[in-house]
């Protein structure tokens, strides 16, 4: 390499320390909204009694694997070392904490790596609760963000600046993002080739929110551009975020606008804010200067920036591991057989993404109801299990309650379109009402039995569809079928299904 051009790239991290304080404070946020739901959820769902135990979980990866520690291997957690769900609490309340040090702005090599390290642990044992893209999304931009800091400085404006390789690193991790959302949406559903999948996209997205159903009765037109918008940000946007100052600062633009946007747009947990941290990095430090506060871009001009040579051959390592392990998510883009958010390596490194390859049609929802009466009859009264966010009661209006997740609210959306067989925790669950057990009541927004236990749950499925702005109520259902019968605790089949999976507690 010539030495000058060298000289650049070994230097060059000097333009990007505003970028740098930028992502680690959104990534610290985005880290500390992923702690706040495992604090809440974490022990409910996979506790020790919860609806997927993880001591189970982790039993059936050692007897598949063959022994203990070539499962560590390949789903590598710290829980390996023992899980309980005080340990689940502490390790959750320790990754919250950690990450409101950084968005305070104290960040350093060693503290990002106790977050990325803690975060992979509970995803790592998290089953189909921490099935989404955005998981492993995580773990990919945090273990990127260690190596933007020094290892011991956590100033806000530590003199070691970013490595240039790192900054190059994020630019790729949010083309890939937005290139594979693109391709699995043209390679999907063929509402996205013929720009109609915006016509049912804000009414049966996992969480609407209000301004979902405004958007849902938008004229077509609209909607008809929004699609070609998508296509256009998606697959042709992150080109340019290689490209020239003036290029990439337009397309860094186009992309975090278009993620606000999905924001306003619906409840889509912290998918969003995720994603625009990769984004940042199309922007150096002379475009900060012009949207920071002056208090903080005179307290990093203060800093006289000194390149770290051992720092800078980190990076370089970096890039070399993050090219080879790139061969699989590009070989997968590139392929007629596209997987959407899938991980090649054990520790989720580099991996492939996309959203809503296809879009649902229609709406339907799983309502869980209960009964005290002994028997069953023709005038039995079924009071409805109200969750925290799914639509349920139809006068209910959307909640705003992104970039926080309520986990079973979106394995209900999964499962409505899917039958009990495929999602048997939902007996778990059923199991669970039964008993008025408090860490399940503590998933939903509200018990209508709080005074003793039903004493048959049934689960119907309904079409839910947004009333029109000048109708009464937020939702129009209808019942389409019996999802689960009714259920109770003296039921020899639903007490045998419950012991084969070892969940009759």
């Amino acid at each position: 390499m010539n030495g000058d051009v060298a000289e650049k790239i070994f230097a060059g991290g000097k333009d990007y320390q505003l970028t740098r304080f930028v992502i680690l404070r959104l990534l610290g946020f985005v880290y500390g909204v992923a702690f706040l739901v495992a604090i809440n959820q974490l022990v409910p769902l996979i506790g020790a009694h919860g609806l997927t135990p993880a001591t189970d979980y982790l039993e059936r990866l050692q007897h598949h694997f063959g022994s203990r520690a070539w499962a560590a291997v390949n789903i590598p957690t710290l829980f390996w070392l023992g899980v309980s769900d005080r340990a689940l609490s502490i390790f959750a309340w320790i990754g919250f904490a950690l990450s409101l040090v950084v968005v305070a702005g104290y960040a350093n090599a060693i503290i990002m790596s106790i977050l990325w390290a803690m975060y992979m642990s509970i995803v790592h044992i998290g089953q189909i609760w921490y099935g989404y893209g955005w998981e492993t999304q995580t773990l990919e931009t945090g273990f990127l963000a260690i190596f933007l800091c020094p290892l011991f400085d956590a100033r806000p404006f530590p003199k070691t600046p970013p490595p240039l390789p790192v900054i190059w690193l994020f630019r790729w991790l949010g083309f890939r993002i937005m290139i594979g959302a693109g391709l699995i949406k043209l390679r999907g559903d063929q509402c996205w080739r013929d720009l109609t999948c915006l016509y049912y996209h804000y009414e049966t997205q996992p969480i609407p929110n209000p301004i979902s159903r405004f958007l849902h009765f938008a004229p077509w037109w609209f909607h008809k551009f929004g699609t070609g918008w998508n296509h256009f940000v998606e697959l042709v946007a992150p080109w340019f975020s290689f490209g020239p100052r003036r290029a990439r600062h337009v397309a860094g633009v186009l992309m975090v606008t278009f993620q606000i946007f999905l924001i306003i747009s619906g409840n889509l947990s912290f998918l969003n804010y995720v994603t625009i941290v990769p984004f940042l990095a199309c922007f150096d430090d002379n475009f900060w200067r012009w949207i920071l506060p002056k208090a903080i871009v005179r307290r990093a001009d203060r800093v006289e920036p000194q390149p770290s040579l051992l720092h800078f051959r980190v990076a370089v390592g970096l890039s070399i591991l993050v090219a080879i392990l790139s061969i699989a998510p590009v070989t997968n883009l590139i392929s007629n057989r596209q997987m959407m958010n899938a991980s090649f390596d054990p520790f989720d490194l580099v991996n492939t993404y996309g959203a809503f390859g296809s879009v649902g049609k229609e709406r339907f929802e799983i309502v869980f109801e209960g009964t005290t009466d002994e028997f069953i009859t023709g005038d039995t009264q079924w009071k409805e299990y109200e969750f925290v966010a799914k639509p349920g009661d139809p006068n209910r209006c959307p909640p705003f309650i992104a970039p926080y997740q309520p986990r079973i609210d979106w394995q209900i959306w999964f499962a409505a379109m899917a039958s009990p067989a495929e999602y048997p925790w939902t007996l778990h669950f059923v199991w669970k009402l039964l008993h008025n057990d408090a860490g399940t009541l503590s998933l939903i927004a509200h018990n209508p039995f709080p005074n003793a236990p039903p004493h048959y749950i049934r689960a119907r499925l309904y079409r839910y569809r947004f009333s029109r702005p000048n109708e009464s109520g937020w939702w129009k259902r209808e019942y389409v079928d019996e999802w689960l019968p009714a259920l109770s605790t003296d039921n020899e089949s639903f007490r045998q299904i419950l012991e084969r999976m070892d969940w009759l507690d």
